[in-house]
């Protein structure tokens, strides 16, 4: 009579990593892992091969060398003596603050949008409908060149703004004069700026630390305020209100600094033929902003569209029981609990924002596409290394984005008691 031995107990061979199903993933795993490395180092080594026949080697020290180009939009201060790197870190402003100031907008839209889909008013409901099929049926690209066909073709030069009887007036309070070179707005000023603090040898402004400092100082005692009116909630079913405290914290500090250091708007004034005094933004910026805010703003609106469709009716009708009008049942009852639905994708809208901002180029906003991959690119010849900064650089944004994001998802997500 034969006995088996338990698979357990039984000599290894060779076979058993095929036929095993305890080593067969391991060595699926292995294989895989070994072939990506080959074709790794296949593709390594053919580059360098390459590079060495066409007299070049793989090197970053272009980074260091002058630059030799002017970049007309920029948030620190640049010339064209400055190095390689610096016009990378100028690039690389310009598109987080694209990035930044796009995904705020396009939420607000977004959001308004996707609200107003569900009205009652059929009117209202058909106009944000169009708006949506309209922006997210055409690519990006094409309302890129719409939206400056229209600044450029459109807006009145600032010539046209001149005299008692102009053909173009300001707006928004004669605060704003959109033109087709560039659109004036008024500019923050102080009379007296605190002075810079020096650290480790380099100068830090006095006013970012100033307000900087105070809205971190007030965050972080709001949040201590918040969690201890939650305590309170736990223990007694009744929560405070804290909404007041927290327009004291932030409020006050910023009104203090604000008549400390003087700061005041200067508007945009007319002399000449061009606008003086207040901030010309170029229109590059302004059409890239407007493109990509209505773009992602309509994908956004279908997101919470969605999230709010998910919510039972009887959540919403339990709150018109209770004595809530449509209003505060929407902010109160329907939107929290949609946010767990809402996050997720929101966050690939916002990691498509960013990389869509790399078109940048199609309106002449030099961003870090313009700047590493354009020019720098062209003048020094390495191809390869500003490609890898540029993905690298993407790639870390995106990682970013959506760890923040991840993290706010958490947050938000029903918790089971």
């Amino acid at each position: 009579m034969t006995h088996l031995q338990p698979a357990e107990h039984q000599p290894f061979r060779l076979s058993m990593l095929i036929y095993d199903r305890r080593y067969r993933s391991l060595t699926i795993q292995a294989v895989v892992f070994i072939a990506v490395m080959l074709a790794g180092a296949w593709l390594v080594h053919n580059t360098l091969e390459n590079l060495a026949r066409m007299g070049k080697t793989f090197s970053f020290s272009f980074l260091w060398a002058r630059a030799g180009y002017d970049i007309p939009f920029s948030l620190i201060p640049y010339t064209a003596t400055d190095t390689h790197f610096r016009a990378l870190v100028v690039g690389l402003l310009n598109t987080l603050l694209v990035s930044f100031i796009g995904c705020i907008l396009a939420t607000i839209v977004g959001v308004i949008a996707g609200v107003l889909r569900l009205s009652n008013n059929w009117l209202v409901s058909k106009m944000m409908t169009v708006y949506v099929e309209i922006f997210r049926n055409v690519p990006l690209l094409l309302w890129i060149l719409v939206i400056l066909a229209i600044f450029t073709e459109v807006m009145p030069s600032p010539r046209d703004y001149k005299g008692d009887n102009a053909a173009a007036s300001m707006i928004l309070f004669d605060s704003v004069a959109p033109t087709n070179r560039y659109t004036a707005v008024p500019r923050l000023a102080m009379e007296a700026p605190p002075e810079p603090l020096t650290i480790a040898g380099t100068p830090i402004s006095g006013t970012l630390i100033a307000f900087g400092g105070s809205l971190l100082a007030a965050y972080l005692i709001f949040r201590w305020v918040r969690r201890r009116a939650t305590d309170r909630q736990n223990a007694t079913g009744r929560r405070p209100a804290t909404w007041w405290i927290g327009l004291l914290l932030f409020a006050v500090p910023l009104a203090a600094l604000t008549l400390l250091f003087k700061v005041h708007l200067i508007p945009p004034k007319l002399t000449g033929f061009n606008f003086t005094g207040g901030a010309n933004l170029d229109n590059g910026f302004v059409v890239l902003v407007l493109a990509l805010t209505l773009y992602t703003g309509a994908f956004i609106a279908e997101i919470v569209r969605a999230g709010i469709m998910s919510v039972s009716r009887g959540q919403s009708e339990a709150a018109f029981a209770l004595g809530l009008r449509a209003r505060p049942t929407m902010g109160l009852v329907i939107l929290p609990q949609a946010l767990r639905v809402i996050v997720p994708p929101l966050i690939s809208q916002f990691l498509n924002l960013t990389k869509n901002s790399s078109l940048a180029i199609a309106v002449g906003y030099p961003d870090l596409r313009a700047t590493l991959g354009g020019t720098t690119l062209n003048q020094t010849g390495r191809e390869m290394e500003a490609m890898m900064l540029m993905m690298g650089i993407y790639l870390a944004l995106s990682l970013l984005i959506s760890a923040a994001m991840n993290v706010y998802n958490a947050r938000v997500r029903l918790k089971e008691r």
